[in-house]
């Protein structure tokens, strides 16, 4: 039990059950086929498509629209999981506000864009209903290790199963699915959508999943690759950043991202949570903690981020849902110290001035306080080069991919990306064509 819940002030159940629901369900329904219709006809369906430039995985965007628009809703899913397996998620969590949808010409033209993220979400859906759409070819008696079940690993395990390979994936976690699992706020993901995705991913066959299996506790990168004929990592970003300031150990101060995979495997009736709760960040994190504090009912739920809006990592579109959610935004300031009698009290900040402090100082009363200041690289195997704290030269037959990796953005999209083309090179490398 966390000391979180052992805390007074601290409690569960602060709305009834069925309002509880209610907040976590869908923020944006599901398209029906006639809605899914009308919404594929406003695409112009552009030759030199901006959307597909701004999609880290390169979606053919208009031609998926168009099949939905013709009536062929499970051939737009085929044209998506061709470059996005796990499009479902991403159709629910990507960012398209300001990756394909800030792309798009109607955006442009009339200030608003087609709804490419939620005609995705419609494809995949029908496609899942349907029989796996893809075979194995035939096996090669190659064989994988892929560590990390996250969005990297399972897109990678998929595209080697898909081309005969036989994968074993190496997972810590007691469930696959990473970061769709654990750490994506439960109403962007809701009904058990992550787990029923990675199931469906993995009914391509050639693909065994071992959780509870932790790199350098359970297996070792060397045992590793003296098993396997190659190695993938996409063991993610498992430690977080300290706030390096008085009343950090206190009770009732905890990392964000452990409150979000406790509630996305919890009884949501049964999780407590503060009547004032502070959140120390500026990213997606920050904001799925917050909005999530003021679903359960939390009275007074304050995000401080030390640098302007503008600075912020989490998009104006997340950033205005959380105000419209109840939360308040703080801007410019940085947090000095928590205080309380051995559980958090309050927290007291300093205005800042590009991210330093300055004078003038203000308290905030906390009963929780989540930190949620970014998170690091853990657990690195010897051997591995690194740059800017991530992997970046994973070494012989050894690739790497997703937040681990140095390089890309921290998103799912972007690790799907990654995951798939270090399959490809896995298997070029092995066929003998690299």
């Amino acid at each position: 039990m966390s000391n979180s819940q052992l805390t007074p002030g601290i409690a569960p159940g602060r709305l009834p059950a069925d309002v509880i629901a209610r907040n976590f369900d869908d923020v944006e329904p599901p398209f029906d086929m006639h809605e899914a219709q009308v919404a594929a006809d406003r695409c112009y369906f552009c030759h030199d498509a901006p959307c597909i430039t701004a999609c880290p995985t390169s979606i053919d965007i208009p031609l998926f629209i168009r099949q939905i628009a013709t009536g062929t809703p499970e051939a737009a899913a085929r044209t998506i999981w061709d470059q996005n397996i796990l499009g479902g998620m991403c159709a629910r969590v990507c960012p398209t506000e300001t990756l394909c949808e800030e792309a798009c010409v109607r955006e442009t033209a009339e200030g608003k864009p087609v709804e490419i993220g939620r005609l995705q979400r419609y494809a995949t859906s029908v496609g899942m209903a349907r029989p796996h759409p893809y075979a194995r070819a035939a096996a090669t008696g190659k064989r994988i290790a892929v560590v990390g079940a996250g969005p990297a690993g399972l897109a990678c395990a998929h595209r080697l199963a898909m081309k005969g390979h036989d994968v074993v994936i190496f997972e810590a976690r007691p469930k696959a699915g990473g970061l769709n699992e654990y750490g994506i706020a439960a109403y962007k993901a809701t009904h058990g959508f992550a787990q029923a995705e990675v199931d469906w991913l993995l009914s391509i066959g050639g693909i065994e999943i071992r959780t509870g299996q932790k790199l350098g506790r359970d297996v070792t990168l060397d045992g590793l690759r003296a098993d396997h004929d190659a190695v993938f990592l996409g063991i993610g970003l498992a430690g977080v950043n300290a706030l390096g300031i008085p009343g950090e150990d206190l009770a009732g101060v905890r990392d964000a991202v452990d409150f979000i995979a406790e509630l996305r495997q919890a009884d949501l009736t049964t999780l407590p949570v503060g009547r004032d709760v502070v959140v120390i960040g500026g990213g997606m994190t920050a904001v799925d903690a917050a909005v999530q504090s003021k679903l359960l009912g939390a009275e007074n739920v304050t995000m401080v981020y030390r640098r302007g809006k503008d600075r912020m990592s989490a998009s104006p579109y997340e950033q205005d849902h959380a105000a419209q959610a109840g939360v308040r935004i703080v801007y410019n300031a940085v947090p000095l110290r928590i205080s309380g009698a051995g559980k958090a009290e309050s927290v007291d900040f300093a205005y800042a001035t590009n991210g330093k402090p300055g004078a003038e100082t203000f308290t905030l009363k906390a009963d929780q306080v989540f930190k949620a200041i970014g998170q690091t690289l853990a657990g690195v195997p010897d051997g591995l080069t690194l740059s800017g704290g991530k992997i970046a030269g994973p070494g012989a037959g050894v690739w790497a991919g997703g937040d681990c990796a140095a390089g890309g953005e921290d998103l799912t999209v972007t690790a799907v990306a990654e995951g798939r083309d270090a399959a490809e090179a896995i298997h070029a490398h092995l066929m003998g064509r690299a």
